[in-house]
């Protein structure tokens, strides 16, 4: 059997799971867990394993504590769940534009965040509450715009690619025009952000995306299925029974949400939402890039990416230019197979 049905006792309420991606989901979480493991044990200052759980049970010595609680553990926590909320919302674009490069970061709406925290980095600085809500800001108003430029008869995937990729080249722009026209020190911390990094994150980073994946995710999990009928066209859909731009206007505000938050505490880390959907997708050999997959999957590629970035390469080193150097080769995978296919 390939799928595992789940019922109430009352048989009220079943559920179909789906055997593969089950243990997919398992394997990435038990992966994932451990990545988080060795960046909280490794470092300058190693710790045996005992000494970090006797801290987070609150039984660590000072030294422990403040190396764990303050400088790794929001590090890590940052980056699962940045990498989680870049991979839901990776898998709600993709979905919605039929198009494995539908992405946040191909479609502007990352690059739109980046420029409502850029202007709030330049205008006010580095602080972490301005600088969040100035990129849930610019994730709004550039998906917002994309949207409406791309909503013709209803928003086709392909519309809805080009359209943000041209607000993106503008975006882009606009940021760099803002850094041509900043301070040398405020350029320089604009360009450092802009890169994407999880260096000297802290628990103010953690909380709000935690907040956004724990309301966000069990809403776009309702919504699966009408995203999952979406993807056979809105006239099948309709069809079927699903209101259409009602259901679409629902998920792209919840993978809106995700994606700004997300960028606002680590930067706009690029290639994990264009990614971490597709690798879930041929492990778990589903037509669809599963949602809860694709969240596990971009958590492991960015909490692994950035212990890589520590350890391996420069511990300074802004863990979005090993994703970018990563998703690059990606990328040119993916069209290179795309055009192998045709």
């Amino acid at each position: 059997m390939t799928t595992l049905a789940l019922r109430t006792p009352s048989d009220r309420i079943s559920l179909r799971v789906p055997r593969r991606a089950t243990a997919v989901c398992a394997g990435l979480l038990v992966v994932t867990f451990a990545v988080a493991v060795v960046g909280l044990t490794t470092g300058d200052y190693p710790l045996p394993l005992g000494d970090v759980l006797a801290t987070l049970v609150g039984r660590g010595d000072p030294a422990s504590t403040f190396i764990v609680e303050t400088l790794r553990a929001p590090r890590v926590l940052t980056g699962v769940f940045v990498g989680a909320a870049f991979g839901v919302a990776g898998a709600i674009f993709q979905s919605v534009s039929r198009n494995p490069l539908g992405s946040p970061d191909i479609v502007g709406f990352t690059t739109g965040s980046a420029t409502g925290a850029l202007i709030v980095i330049l205008a006010l600085g580095e602080a972490a509450g301005p600088v969040g809500l100035g990129a849930v800001c610019g994730g709004v108003v550039s998906a917002l715009a994309v949207y409406l430029l791309s909503v013709r008869n209803g928003a086709q995937g392909a519309r809805l690619v080009l359209v943000g990729i041209g607000i993106a080249a503008m975006l882009e722009s606009v940021n760099a025009y803002l850094i041509t026209r900043a301070t040398r020190e405020d350029a320089f911390a604009a360009a450092h952000w802009l890169v994407g990094s999880l260096n000297g994150r802290g628990w103010e980073h953690v909380w709000p995306v935690a907040a956004v994946l724990v309301l966000a995710v069990p809403l776009a999990l309702a919504l699966a299925r009408p995203l999952a009928l979406l993807e056979m066209g809105d006239d099948a859909a309709r069809a079927l029974g699903v209101r259409v731009e009602r259901s679409r206007a629902a998920v792209i505000f919840l993978a809106v949400a995700l994606t700004a938050v997300a960028t606002a505490s680590a930067g706009p880390v690029a290639f994990v939402a264009l990614a971490a959907p597709q690798l879930a997708r041929r492990l778990t050999r589903s037509a669809t890039p599963g949602l809860l997959p694709a969240g596990l999957m971009g958590a492991l590629l960015l909490a692994a990416s950035d212990l890589a970035a520590q350890r391996l390469l420069d511990a300074d080193l802004p863990v979005g230019v090993l994703t970018g150097a990563l998703g690059g080769i990606y990328l040119g995978w993916l069209l290179f197979t795309g055009r192998s296919r045709a």
